[in-house]
C-alpha cells in the first residue's frame, strides 16, 4: 500500500518549507520514524521522520523547492509491496517531480509579478469577508505590512489557504515604489545581459532620498549603492547561500533596518565564577551527568537585570512597549552552517543546574536538526557568546523582536589595579546591544551594572 509523505506544518504560523536534502534515495528501503528528509522553515530546521516502514518509490519535490504544507513530497510502497515498488523509480522522479513543483507556481506566478494586482481594492463584498475572517501571515509577513503602511486585509494571499506570503508583500511595495522611479526601470534590462556570471535576484527601488534596503527584501551589502556587474571580476567562485543563511541575512538585514542599534560595553571580573566552577565542575559532572559551563552564570546574572530593569525585557509593537511579564531568554547556538537561537522558557523560575540542564539539551538538540518550532520562539533577550572562540568582545545584532542582547567576551586572565594593587584577575568584556527606541543609555549600564555586580558578588548554590 503506498503511502503518501507530505509537507509537515512545523509550528501555527508556518505554512510552507523547503526540503534541504534527502536523506534517503528512491529504492532505499526506510524504516517508520527514521529520518527521511531535512527541512528549512521561517524559525528552525528540522529532520523529518518517515511516517511508515516500506520502500521509497518516489521523490515528488527535489532539494532546495519551497512548498505549502501538506504538499505530497514523496511516495513510500509499504512492505507488502516493496518487491514491485523497487524498479518503479528510477524513471519516475524526473517525470513526476517537475508536475507537483510547477503546480503552485502559476497561482504564485499570476497574483505577484504584475505590479498592480496587490495595490487593487478589493470588491465591497471581498473586503467585507476579509474584515471578519482571520488574516493567515506569518509575524514577518505583519511586520514588514506595518513597516511599509500595507492593509493586508487588501492583500490578496498566493500562499496556502490563501496566506499571505512575503513574496506577495515584496511585490506590493515594488509596485508602489516602481511608478515613483521611472528611471531605475529603464535601465533594469541594460543590467540584465551578464552571460559570464549567474542571475541575482532584483535590487529595491527606491527614490534618491529613500534607504538602501527595506526589510522586505535581502540585498546583500556589496550591491547596496554599487553597480551589481562590478562584484564579479577576476577570478571568482560563486557559492549559493543555503536556506539557512538566507533566514539569517533577511532577519539581520530587518534588525538593522528596523532598531537603532546602540552599544555598551563593560567588563566584569569572573574570578570568583572561575574559581567556584573550577572547584566544583568534576563533581558536577559525576552528580548530575551533565557538564558545568559559564552560560548558566550569565544567564542567572540576566536575569536579575532583566527583573531590575524590566524595559530591556520588551518589545515595541508601533507606538506601544509591551513589557514581558515571563523572562525567556534565546542562547545563540554556532551550527556548520550558521546558527539557531533556541530559548530557555522561564530562566527566572529555574536554578542553576536547570537552566544548565535545559541550554545543553537545547544545543544538543540544535546540532542535530531536533528541536521544535516553539523551542526558537517567544524569546524576550538574547544573550551570544562570541568569547568562546577567542573574541575579546563583540557588538550582536539584536534578535526582533526584543530590544536587547548581550555580548559575551572571552574570559582571559590579565593584569588589573585593585585596591591600588596589581593583580592577575580572569576578566571578560560583555557588551549589551539595544534598541535605542525602547532603551537609554541610563537604563542599559544600570542593567550591565546589576550583571557585574551579581557575578561578582556571586552567592547563589549550584543546586
Amino acid at each position: 500500500m503506498a503511502v503518501d509523505v507530505v509537507m509537515p506544518q512545523m509550528g501555527e504560523s508556518i505554512f510552507e518549507g523547503t526540503i534541504t536534502k534527502w536523506l534517503k534515495k528512491p529504492g532505499d528501503k526506510v524504516e517508520r520514524d527514521e529520518p527521511l528528509f531535512e527541512i528549512s522553515t521561517d524559525k528552525v530546521d528540522a529532520e523529518i521522520p518517515s511516517p511508515s516502514a516500506g520502500v521509497l518509490k518516489e521523490i515528488k519535490i527535489p532539494e532546495g523547492q519551497t512548498v505549502p504544507i501538506q504538499t505530497i513530497v514523496a511516495v513510500i510502497d509499504g512492505p507488502g509491496s516493496a518487491a514491485a515498488a523497487a524498479p518503479a523509480p528510477a524513471p519516475a522522479p524526473t517525470k513526476a517531480a517537475p508536475a507537483p513543483a510547477s503546480a503552485p507556481a502559476p497561482a504564485a506566478a499570476s497574483k505577484p509579478v504584475p505590479s498592480t494586482p496587490a495595490t487593487v481594492p478589493a470588491a465591497p463584498a471581498a473586503a467585507a469577508a476579509a474584515s471578519t475572517e482571520r488574516i493567515h501571515s506569518s509575524p514577518l509577513v505583519r511586520r514588514l505590512a506595518k513597516e511599509h503602511g500595507v492593509d493586508l486585509s487588501n492583500v490578496e494571499g498566493s500562499g496556502a489557504g490563501g496566506r499571505i506570503t512575503k513574496e506577495d508583500i515584496e511585490s506590493l511595495i515594488a509596485g508602489q515604489s516602481s511608478p515613483a522611479s521611472p528611471a531605475p526601470a529603464v535601465a533594469a534590462p541594460a543590467a540584465a545581459p551578464r552571460p559570464s556570471a549567474p542571475p541575482l535576484p532584483p535590487a529595491p527601488v527606491a527614490a534618491p532620498g529613500a534607504p538602501a534596503v527595506h526589510g522586505a527584501q535581502f540585498v546583500p551589502a556589496l550591491q547596496i549603492g554599487v553597480p551589481r556587474e562590478r562584484i564579479y571580476f577576476g577570478n571568482y567562485e560563486v557559492q549559493p547561500l543555503s536556506v539557512m543563511r538566507q533566514k539569517i541575512a533577511e532577519h539581520m538585514v530587518v534588525s538593522k533596518h528596523v532598531s537603532p542599534h546602540v552599544y555598551s560595553v563593560d567588563e566584569i571580573d569572573m574570578t570568583k565564577i572561575a574559581a567556584i566552577r573550577a572547584k566544583s565542575k568534576d563533581e558536577f559532572e559525576k552528580r548530575y551527568e551533565t557538564k558545568l559551563t559559564f552560560m548558566p552564570f550569565f544567564v542567572k546574572a540576566a536575569v536579575a537585570g532583566l527583573r531590575a530593569y524590566p524595559t530591556l525585557n520588551a518589545s515595541l509593537d508601533g507606538t506601544s512597549i509591551v513589557l514581558h511579564k515571563e523572562i525567556n531568554i534565546g542562547i545563540a547556538v554556532a551550527l556548520d552552517a550558521g546558527l539557531i537561537v533556541p530559548v530557555v522558557k522561564n530562566a527566572d523560575e529555574k536554578n542553576l543546574l536547570g537552566i544548565q540542564r535545559n541550554l545543553n539539551d537545547l544545543a544538543e538538540r540544535a546540532r542535530a536538526k531536533k528541536l521544535k518550532p516553539e523551542e526558537v520562539q517567544e524569546g524576550t533577550f538574547s544573550i551570544t557568546n562570541p568569547g568562546v572562540f577567542g573574541g575579546l568582545f563583540g557588538l550582536p545584532v539584536i534578535s526582533q523582536p526584543n530590544v536587547g542582547i548581550l555580548g559575551l567576551g572571552a574570559i582571559e586572565k590579565r593584569p588589573v589595579v585593585i585596591n591600588d594593587s596589581i593583580a592577575i584577575r580572569s576578566m571578560c568584556y560583555v557588551t549589551l546591544s539595544y534598541d535605542h527606541r525602547v532603551v537609554d543609555g541610563a537604563i542599559a549600564h544600570q542593567f550591565l551594572h546589576k550583571v557585574k555586580e551579581t557575578l561578582e558578588n556571586w552567592s547563589e548554590p549550584l543546586v
